[in-house]
């Protein structure tokens, strides 16, 4: 014959702690990933943007168009890692200065502020993310350095 047993109050809630406590870690844990994964794909698309922009003004020499490409390379490198170049600022530094000439160096620095995810726009929640790049500016105009 069996015996009928009643349930005392701490039984049948491990199930439910259980499934509490994993929310209340897995929901910060995953809004931690996406927000580094945010912030790393800007730090690589600063980095890159930063780097071909340089390189095309160390290659340059005294060509004309060569602020556009610049302009138009920036906005491709961070259009590739889903960063809007909308809010992107560059500064174009030559050494020696004030003239870029051959055997100078040219720096350029990309900075843009990213947003966190998930955040609705009334909270204006940015981290800041900064590229530079810093190349000698080629003797031959064309050719790399």
């Amino acid at each position: 014959m069996r015996r009928w047993r009643t349930a005392g109050p701490e039984e049948g809630s491990a199930a439910l702690e259980f499934l509490v406590g994993s929310v209340l870690l897995l929901v910060p844990l995953v809004y931690l990933v996406l927000s580094l994964a945010a912030l790393q794909s800007a730090a690589f698309a600063t980095e890159g943007a930063a780097r071909g922009a340089a390189l095309l003004l160390a290659r340059a020499g005294d060509d004309p168009g060569a602020e556009s490409r610049v302009q138009q390379a920036i906005g491709t490198a961070l259009a590739d890692f889903g960063v809007p170049s909308a809010g992107a600022s560059v500064a174009m530094v030559c050494r020696p200065e004030p003239e870029c000439g051959p055997g100078g160096e040219v720096m350029v620095t990309v900075r843009v502020h990213v947003p966190l995810p998930l955040l609705p726009d009334s909270i204006p929640a940015a981290v800041p993310v900064e590229g530079a790049a810093t190349l000698p500016i080629s003797r031959f105009p064309g050719e790399a350095a």
